[in-house]
């Protein structure tokens, strides 16, 4: 059986030059728990390690999909179990809350996305009306606005029969993983999101951008729609100034590390540093 180390952390912490680092240490894999490094072309904007940085570490969950293509916290799972049955050593990187819920906390095992079903759905002027109807639960837990998440449940009730509530409740398919757990985040996260956001910008983020809207990319997807991309396609499609763009980016930066924070505190994981998780790595690849 695989030893495994999750490495969350907040956006900006460090999380992926120290898991490559650990990497290299202890000859481990690394799978990427964030929800936008899976989509090729997407690549300065989500800050995904170089091709260079990645050499000689295995990596999953990394350009793994195409812009159109769906991937859900069940595709994630699937990426972490290939990664501990081809290695010894797994290391999970990345700050998404609910990849990494699903390895700490895994509920009820739910179908991959249909993209004919999810298209009607989507056509539906209020979405959160139908949901009420079926899965009040569910409705109060999630704001109209969130539309995602609320496709998401009709979804799941399209391709089942079943309610999120319902499934829910019939409990996890499957045992939490049993891995070491480290919380990476730091006090100058501010000052380090906009250094991150200059090396950004001095490593092509405008032409990747521009790239993409040349190859003529629905900028209505998904990916493209998150406050990584979304603010400076509006600076290359001329409604913002490049100055407001970064400013926006940099904003929405910090509310993810907010909300990130607020989210691993509800699960009792305390913010350590990167010595200490050097020691976790040690304490679970020497054991």
């Amino acid at each position: 059986m695989a030893k495994v180390l999750i490495l969350g952390g907040t956006t900006g912490a460090g999380k992926t030059s120290l898991s490559l680092e650990l990497a290299r240490a202890w000859n481990a894999a690394v799978v990427s728990a964030d929800a936008m490094t899976v989509y090729r072309c997407l690549d300065i904007g989500t800050a995904k390690p170089t091709v260079e940085e990645r050499r000689g570490v295995p990596h999953y969950g990394l350009d793994v999909r195409d812009l159109p293509e769906s991937f859900d916290v069940s595709d994630f799972v699937a990426e972490v179990a290939r990664a501990c049955a081809d290695h010894p050593r797994v290391i999970v990187a990345g700050g998404t809350p609910f990849y990494l819920q699903a390895l700490v906390r895994p509920l009820a095992a739910l179908p991959g996305s249909d993209p004919a079903v999810r298209s009607e759905i989507e056509a539906l002027p209020d979405p959160h009306t139908h949901l009420e109807a079926i899965d009040p639960e569910s409705a109060s837990r999630l704001h109209p606005n969130d539309r995602v998440r609320v496709v998401r449940a009709l979804e799941v009730y399209r391709l089942t029969g079943s309610t999120l509530t319902e499934l829910h409740a019939r409990g996890a398919a499957r045992p939490p993983l049993d891995a070491a757990v480290a919380w990476l985040d730091r006090a100058d996260l501010s000052e380090q999101v906009d250094l991150r956001l200059a090396w950004m910008l001095e490593a092509g983020y405008l032409d990747e951008v521009r790239g993409l809207l040349d190859q003529g990319v629905d900028t209505s997807l998904k990916p493209l729609r998150s406050f990584s991309y979304r603010h400076m396609i509006d600076h290359a499609q001329g409604a913002l100034s490049l100055e407001e763009a970064v400013r926006r980016t940099r904003r929405d930066t910090l509310k993810l590390a907010r909300r990130q924070r607020t989210w691993a505190r509800g699960l009792g994981w305390s913010a350590t540093d990167p010595e200490s998780v050097r020691r976790l790595g040690e304490d679970t690849f020497s054991a």
